[in-house]
């Protein structure tokens, strides 16, 4: 028990820093969500918010909340969570943020694990009438969600962390060691590298992989619903009402990092997005109204990573491989993390007898 703790300049448990390694939203969620909590936070990334490289997925994501299927009870709460502080964060409209009603469209019966869990979380949700939708689909539902732009959250984050005292370093890693070598009194580093984790040389996940998505973005002033469909037919358009657009999709191209804009995936998400809204899609959108989104996102073989592993006095956290979902599972992964963090805090501050 002796001095166990106090060996680095003597610095309490709660004062050494807690170095994250990724700067996108998981990463940014979590410096903030610890630095509210009264922890010092340190970020260290290649990419910072605000840098527009096709390799920073949180700069490019569609970014709706939007309930996933196929997840277990502790995930959904995951996604409830963020649900729920983003809530707060929409009343200011520098978050970027924003509350918007949606229509979301099923080919098929709904599964018993399908989104459908979401009506528990969101606002004014309701079954449409068969009057509302076409025979091509089974089931429709409305509702209320929130969306977030991530041209205007990213930076909104930034200064939230700067202003809470926490730090940004911009550094290219090849390992977690090389993290706690640059920081040696911290005790608690969170991997939220995304696709890095498929590199870094002592993490090597073999199940993370590169995942490209391609939008358009259609200028409109008809900006404020957002329309979801499952199905064969994939597709979803999904508001920025801050930015004055929409974003259509979506597209997903494993182990393609082109940067190149696809012509082809270009009129076929027009044209899908014009089947499936035509009110605000128009068949034919002009050139000068539409611009284009790529961005590789980081996803993983058996969904993403969560856990804490403890390797001697150090506690590696890691949190990565959300692919399409960063964005509504990010405030929740940050509060889990939290509650690891405070987790590691008291075993250093109680030890165990």
């Amino acid at each position: 028990m002796g001095g166990h703790g106090f060996n680095e300049a003597n610095l309490p448990f709660a004062q050494r820093p807690i170095v994250i390694l990724g700067a996108g939203v998981i990463g940014c969620a979590t410096a903030r969500q610890l630095l509210q909590a009264g922890f010092s936070v340190k970020l260290v990334a290649e990419f910072l918010p605000g840098d527009q490289n096709i390799n920073y997925a949180s700069a490019w994501a569609g970014a709706a909340w939007h309930a996933a299927g196929g997840i277990n009870p502790d995930q959904r709460y995951i996604q409830a969570i963020t649900h729920r502080i983003l809530l707060q964060m929409a009343k200011n409209p520098e978050s970027g943020v924003s509350l918007v009603d949606a229509r979301e469209y099923l080919e098929q019966k709904p599964a018993p694990d399908s989104a459908i869990w979401g009506r528990t979380v969101v606002s004014k949700f309701r079954e449409m009438d068969q009057s509302e939708y076409s025979e091509e689909f089974h089931t429709a539902w409305a509702y209320e969600t929130l969306v977030i732009d991530p041209t205007r959250h990213m930076p909104y984050l930034r200064d939230e962390i700067i202003r809470l005292g926490g730090q940004f370093v911009r550094q290219r890693v090849l390992s977690l060691q090389e993290v706690f070598d640059i920081f040696p009194e911290s005790r608690i580093l969170i991997n939220a590298s995304g696709l890095g984790s498929k590199t870094l040389t002592d993490v090597m996940d073999p199940n993370c992989f590169p995942e490209r998505g391609q939008n358009v973005f259609l200028r409109t002033d008809q900006c404020h619903t957002m329309y979801f469909r499952n199905g064969q037919e994939y597709t979803y358009v999904i508001p920025r009402p801050l930015s004055g657009g929409v974003v259509l999709g979506g597209v997903k191209q494993q182990d393609d990092l082109s940067p190149d804009v696809d012509l082809d995936i270009v009129k076929d998400e027009i044209a899908r997005a014009h089947r499936l809204a035509p009110e605000i899609v128009p068949e034919h959108p002009s050139e000068a109204a539409i611009s284009h989104i790529i961005g590789i996102r980081s996803s993983r073989r058996g969904g993403y990573r969560l856990d804490a592993e403890k390797r001697g006095d150090q506690t590696i956290l890691s949190a990565y491989g959300f692919g399409g979902g960063g964005y509504s599972f990010s405030y929740g992964i940050a509060d889990t993390l939290v509650k690891m963090v405070e987790n590691s805090e008291r075993e250093g501050v109680i030890p165990a007898l």
